[in-house]
């Protein structure tokens, strides 16, 4: 059941409004990482654009933190809070697809696993991310990195328009003419400014893609990453995806002898004709022997699925990121170090290319602030008992200390944990001074708070 709050809340939502004491609660205030454990003070699953603006003037009357939620993906778990009220979008995933145009429109509670399946009934995607359960809304605000980075940018370049709900609870559509500063911020800003309600990407002709994991020995991570590096530079723009480290899970195309250990992983995505991708991979075959793959011909949408079952929600959580101009063979030699250390069959290193049409885009168009970067490194640490918690943390910890004398200053917010807050101005970049101003604009009060967050 759900308790009704005469007079107040209840009254102005047509959504479920959900409180301790009901049987919902329990599942309701749940997110992603499952190192999370906040109780909030309410969960509204809001059933439109109206509902949210409830919420949001709800939150500032009452003077309670507001969290937003979107795929519930945070690592930091911003998608609730002790005492908060939630703004939980999950309800509004509608997809509206204009195939001649080339553009969508999505609910800003929409996955990509749902984003993906709409557009790929005309043959048509937009760069996402990697694991399909992850919300549309999180991954664009703070850039968007995925598989077609390379060839068509970031999500956030991809974005046409976005409705917004402000911080006072109006409705605004945000893009190139209107509200052209708060655009620009919510391209790479995060979920500082408000509550983005409805998204307008640009899509491309994206169906079928040519490739898969390849699982190598470790004693040839030093090769598999130096033909990466090679790939990133010189392979044409439809060559996405990356290289990393793990513990091969047990698949029916990996050898039963082999499950369990630890190898180098590298993922390709090739956009282009599928002769051209079967010549990518033979030349990835000529490196090292392949232990173990699954690659051919597949819907774009099956690879950015590829990794769900084993990245179900609940797992423990705790990332870090870096961006990287030059992976340099010391860069290498530290993470073949710490990448063989990997300590459970979920936990992981992802090094995403950004370059392409990612440095096509002036560093100050958007507010995404790291066009310099080449790669963005990401040591996610995933593991199912909390009692293990300590073992994997140090693990990435470790890793990202190795690894920060080769990087840049700052990593990439979607990726960045809970204990990141202070290294907001470098995650941001260079447009971080910018993005204060526009803050104070639209959000002098800093409601939305509950996020990597930019102080007005």
């Amino acid at each position: 059941m759900t308790t009704q709050l005469p007079g107040t809340l209840a009254d102005r939502v047509r959504g479920q409004v959900i409180r301790p004491a009901d049987d919902d609660y329990e599942e309701a205030r749940k997110v992603y990482n499952g190192m999370i454990d906040a109780r909030p003070d309410l969960v509204v699953r809001c059933a439109g654009v109206d509902d949210v603006v409830a919420v949001v003037r709800y939150a500032a009357e009452n003077g309670q933190d507001l969290a937003v939620r979107g795929g519930g993906h945070s690592v930091p778990g911003f998608g609730t809070g002790d005492g908060a009220v939630v703004a939980d979008l999950s309800m509004m995933q509608a997809v509206d697809v204009d195939p001649e145009a080339r553009t969508a429109a999505a609910g800003g509670g929409t996955t990509w696993g749902r984003f993906n399946d709409a557009t790929a009934a005309s043959g048509l995607a937009t760069t996402g991310g990697i694991i399909s359960t992850t919300g549309i809304a999180g991954l664009t605000l703070g850039g968007g990195i995925g598989y077609l980075c390379r060839g068509y940018g970031l999500s956030c370049d991809n974005l046409l328009a976005a409705e917004v709900v402000l911080a006072d609870g109006t409705v605004v559509t945000a893009d190139e003419d209107e509200h052209a500063d708060l655009f620009w911020a919510l391209r790479g800003g995060g979920g500082n400014f408000g509550v983005v309600t409805r998204f307008t990407f640009r899509l491309h002709p994206v169906e079928t893609i040519y490739g898969g994991p390849m699982f190598f020995e470790l004693s040839d991570a030093t090769a598999v990453f130096q033909l990466f590096r090679d790939l990133v530079q010189t392979a044409p723009r439809e060559f996405g995806g990356f290289p990393g480290f793990q513990i091969a899970p047990p698949l029916p195309f990996i050898p039963e002898d082999r499950v369990g250990d630890t190898f180098v992983l590298l993922v390709p995505c090739w956009t282009g004709s599928q002769s051209e991708g079967e010549r990518l991979v033979d030349r990835i075959h000529q490196v090292a022997p392949v232990v173990a793959e699954h690659v051919g011909p597949m819907p774009y949408p099956a690879l950015n699925s590829a990794f769900d079952p084993l990245l179900p929600p609940g797992l423990q959580n705790y990332w870090k990121a870096a961006y990287v101009t030059e992976l340099t063979d010391e860069a290498i030699a530290a993470h073949v170090e710490h990448g063989s250390r990997v300590p459970s069959m979920q936990s992981t290193m992802h090094l995403y290319p950004i370059n392409g049409a990612v440095q096509d885009v002036a560093p100050d168009a958007t507010a995404f602030g790291h066009r310099n970067a080449t790669y963005a490194a990401n040591i996610a640490g995933f593991w199912p008992d909390p009692a293990d918690n300590e073992t994997n943390t140090q693990w990435v910890r470790d890793y990202y200390a190795a690894i920060a004398p080769h990087s840049e200053p700052g990593g990439y917010v979607n990726f960045a944990s809970g204990d990141d807050h202070h290294k907001a101005p470098e995650n941001y970049g260079a447009n971080y001074e910018r993005l204060r101003a526009v803050k104070r604009t639209y959000d002098s009060g800093n409601l939305f708070h509950l996020n990597q967050n930019i102080r007005p």
